[in-house]
């Protein structure tokens, strides 16, 4: 199969699968049914027979449509922070999103630094185990935004959601450059400073400086534009542009600067959102055509999740006790964070559990702790990955449970129902 009639029939498959959830009488979100149809067409099912994926260099092939995928969606997540919404509840987001993200990377690190004694350094090196604690600190924001658009939510918790999840991944950022360099100085004996705390200081200020550049840019080009179809067609190609600029990185010496196109993109939605008065018609529009494109995205994750992590007992046992500790401090760090804060008993009860799916970010840290070698960094990722598979399929149904019962998704009509007013508007 070409790369093209390969994403075609993913989508297709995806499509079908929300079919098949909703014949079964499954309530899982469509998140949910993108990623096990990804999982059917990816190397361990249907790619064995080349009705899908049928190695990792074809999912490679179609990367680029992740990663537009991605900065669409970290794009829609920058329009939460409008002016108006800050005032409200910067303050408590900020708190709640720096909070959590710290306690469940300290649980993570005291649970997983005891295993290492434990079990001891050759099975679980701790290098290892204070890495797993930083990236522990990341959420998914992709499955988090499907969620509330596909159920269409609406509350506090969902106000607070979508923000502190921004927030978590630019402090998780922070957290795992200092991790990560305290991981090297117990393999090496030494403190590097400028990996420590410049370059994620450094890759954090760039990133909002050129989301915020690009966001302006993109502001007043629009106005000279009469047709808001021609200005959304002008958002898409800054987006684009947006990500492509993202990916460049420089070395000064020992400094590096880099970008992470996440914060970039969301930064040019937050730009774009305060200072364009065609921000809310022109997101509106958007919603209709990236559908296709986030189905896509959590199709192809789906088929990246590599199940032969299932077979090694130690990292299962590892990966358990991560998802377990992790899950713990996300629901802990919020229940305080929103205790201090005063928040609602909605936001104090639901907001933890919707913090739990994991996915790109944490994947992305994945790829950066090839620093501390191949053999630890193969660990990392086999245990990653199992977690990431778990927190994927039942992370997006955690979230609707959570906001369901939070009184912030309204409860979906039965099949017949929805289908009879259907067809009286049509």
């Amino acid at each position: 199969m070409t790369s093209l009639l390969e994403t075609a029939f993913a989508l297709f498959a995806g499509l079908i699968m929300t079919r098949v959830f909703k014949i079964l009488g499954f309530k899982f979100p469509d998140v949910t049914a993108f990623l096990i149809a990804g999982v059917c067409v990816g190397p361990y099912v249907l790619g064995k027979y080349n009705l899908g994926f049928s190695t990792p260099e074809d999912l490679a092939n179609v990367g680029i449509l992740s990663n537009i995928a991605l900065g669409f969606i970290a794009f829609d997540i920058g329009n939460e922070f409008s002016i108006g919404r800050l005032k409200t509840m910067g303050k408590a987001a900020t708190f709640i999103g720096i909070f959590q993200a710290v306690i469940t990377t300290l649980l993570v690190d005291l649970v997983l630094v005891s295993l290492s004694l434990y079990l001891g350094s050759d099975i679980l090196p701790l290098p290892v185990a204070i890495t797993l604690g930083a990236i522990a600190a990341a959420t998914a924001p992709a499955a988090t935004l499907m969620v509330v658009r596909q159920f269409k939510a609406k509350g506090p918790v969902t106000d607070l959601l979508l923000p502190i999840v921004a927030l978590d991944d630019a402090a998780g950022l922070v957290i795992f450059a200092v991790s990560i360099g305290l991981a090297q100085a117990l393999i090496g004996g030494s403190v590097n400073v400028i990996s420590i705390i410049i370059n994620p200081l450094l890759e954090i200020i760039c990133s909002l400086a050129l989301g915020a550049f690009m966001g302006f840019v993109l502001t007043e080009i629009e106005k000279l534009f009469f047709s808001n179809t021609n200005r959304l067609s002008m958002t898409i190609a800054f987006i684009l542009m947006t990500i492509a600029l993202s990916s460049q990185k420089f070395e000064l010496g020992s400094v590096k600067i880099g970008f992470s196109a996440l914060l970039v993109c969301m930064m040019l939605g937050t730009t774009f959102c305060n200072l364009s008065e065609y921000s809310h018609d022109i997101m509106k529009r958007s919603e209709k055509w990236s559908a296709p494109l986030y189905a896509v995205f959590f199709v192809l994750s789906g088929a990246r999740l590599e199940l032969s992590v299932f077979q090694y007992v130690p990292i299962v046992i590892i990966g358990a006790v991560y998802i377990i500790t992790r899950c713990l401090g996300k629901y802990i760090g919020a229940l305080w964070s929103s205790s201090i804060m005063n928040c609602s008993s909605n936001v104090k009860k639901y907001l933890g559990i919707t913090l739990f799916p994991q996915a790109g970010v944490a994947l992305g840290m994945v790829v950066n702790s090839q620093v501390l070698g191949s053999e630890m960094a193969g660990l990392i990722r086999n245990i990653i990955l199992f977690s990431v598979l778990i927190y994927e399929l039942v992370g997006p149904m955690l979230t609707r449970i959570s906001l369901t019962k939070a009184g912030e998704i309204e409860p979906a009509l039965p099949e017949h129902v929805h289908r009879a007013r259907f067809k009286k508007v049509a």
